[in-house]
């Protein structure tokens, strides 16, 4: 296999002095099949052996992992192999899973008490708080808080997948697309010097287009799929039904919140992640050519002592009664670790730009003056983003168009709406496009939703989401 990759890919060296470096120019497509294979295992493991996926998800995440790393480390040596690792973990991956770790942990001590019934008034409701609260909460931190009360809502209904589907689009996804709270390809625009405020101010208007369709479209479905289950009366004997089978508790508690204070800990860890891109102290450590910056290692210590708080302080019994347990985020975290192993030729050979295999999908959102084309902006970045990991896809992007801010947020205000667009809407299109979509999944089917598989939910996310974003661009980049 090292002396096929070898033949394909050609000699991709590490830079002489200082860090090494890996030409993505220099990478041929060969190189994407370990990703291609984690991507196909997460699609068709579930569906053709569901139990032996079960027990086994987290080795075969490592298998396509060590499918990248073994020939990788042969070809090229084992310090440029070493940096990468080293670079992902530190600078990707132990970020990424000790945010979502905590908003995991921190919002699953929130617990909604009383009797929620899945009416589609309520299912509505809660989908358009969440939503709001998406931008400033930011997608994981409102999926985490809000699908266990949503889950509990519906625990009555005979039709449940819909609304876990429509949750992913609204909550996870496209809620997130009014502040660089929202989503982390909106929080690197920030970084790179976009203002705080101009994804409020650009991408309020289709933000609202596409939130306002989905929750009229889910309001329909979900009145017709209510009355065919016999409406309120249908709802009333099912759950007497679920109760005389023992699979639902009756319960006299009353409307309210138990473990309110989460919600100031939820508060802590979003201005921790602010704190990281407001304060830069320039101080960092080096592991190998890999930089630690001090800001980014603060941050990751108080998200870690806030989720720590939330569990020495909420009550167990309340974690247990909210349906709380710790697979979701053991999956998430074996799963995405495979993901970000085999990702990192995807996005080298996307930063070589118009150099590199995928040159052809850089070079086709320009004219040959150079002039942008938006609406190849927006679905370039959103298909890719389906797939990859959407901040960098947006940085690249982003600095394709130019990656001046100044100009950006000017004259091509709308290539820079069209690149924001499309790495927060289109994250929603697959299981995999943001984190908190495999979260949200992994969570609803701990409760007893049967979700779709990865291939099926793309038949939901095609068949709704699509048509959407086709009238999208005609709007706002034809």
């Amino acid at each position: 296999m090292a002396l096929v990759f070898a033949f394909v890919a050609g000699p991709a060296m590490a830079a002489g002095a200082g860090a090494p470096h890996l030409e993505g120019s220099e990478l041929g497509l060969i190189w994407v099949i370990p990703f291609a294979g984690m991507l196909l295992s997460i699609a068709i493991f579930p569906l053709i052996a569901p139990h032996f996926w079960h027990d086994n998800f987290g080795k075969i995440s490592a298998f396509w992992a060590l499918m990248f790393f073994v020939p990788f480390t042969l070809l090229f040596g084992w310090e440029l192999a070493l940096y990468e690792a080293l670079h992902t973990l530190i600078g990707e991956y132990i970020p990424f899973i000790i945010l979502l770790y905590s908003l995991f942990t921190v919002a699953g001590g929130i617990r909604v008490t009383g009797s929620l019934v899945g009416t589609p008034q309520l299912n509505t409701g809660i989908l358009l708080i969440g939503t709001v609260i998406a931008s400033f909460m930011g997608t994981t931190g409102a999926a985490m808080l809000l699908i266990r009360p949503l889950l509990r809502a519906i625990e009555v209904r005979r039709h449940k997948v819909h609304v876990i589907v429509f949750f992913i689009f609204l909550v996870a996804n496209i809620g997130g697309s009014l502040s660089p709270l929202g989503d982390p390809p909106l929080f690197l625009g920030f970084l790179k010097g976009v203002s705080f405020f101009w994804p409020t101010t650009h991408l309020f208007v289709p933000m609202v287009l596409v939130s306002v369709i989905l929750l009229v479209l889910f309001y329909v479905v979900d009145s017709w799929l209510y009355r065919k289950e016999g409406g309120k009366f249908g709802i009333d004997q099912h759950t007497k039904e679920m109760v005389a089978q023992g699979k639902l508790e009756q319960t006299d508690e009353k409307l309210g919140l138990e473990g309110s204070f989460n919600l100031l800990l939820l508060c802590g860890v979003i201005g921790g992640v602010l704190l990281s891109g407001f304060w830069k102290p320039g101080v960092s450590f080096e592991i190998f050519h890999v930089h630690a910056e001090l800001q980014n290692i603060v941050r990751d210590v108080i998200l870690l002592a806030l989720a720590w708080l939330s569990l020495r302080l909420t009550n167990d019994e309340s974690r247990k009664n909210n349906g709380f347990n710790w697979f979701p985020i053991l999956e998430v975290g074996k799963l995405f670790i495979g993901i970000f192993a085999t990702i990192i030729p995807a996005i080298a050979i996307l930063k070589a730009g118009t150099d590199g295999a995928l040159g052809a999908v850089v070079s086709s959102v320009s004219t040959e003056t150079g002039e942008p084309i938006n609406l190849m902006y927006f679905w370039a970045t959103g298909i890719l983003s389906s797939f990859l990991d959407n901040a960098p896809t947006y940085l690249v992007f982003f600095n394709t168009a130019g990656g001046n801010p100044e100009m950006l947020m000017g004259d091509l205000s709308q290539t820079l709406l069209a690149i924001s667009a499309g790495a927060v809407f289109m994250g929603a299109n697959t299981y995999i496009g943001n984190a908190p979509n495999f979260m949200v999944r992994s969570i609803a089917e701990e409760g007893g939703v049967k979700m779709p598989s990865f291939f099926g939910y793309m038949i939901w996310s095609g068949g709704i989401l699509i048509p959407i974003f086709i009238l999208i661009s005609f709007i706002f980049f034809i």
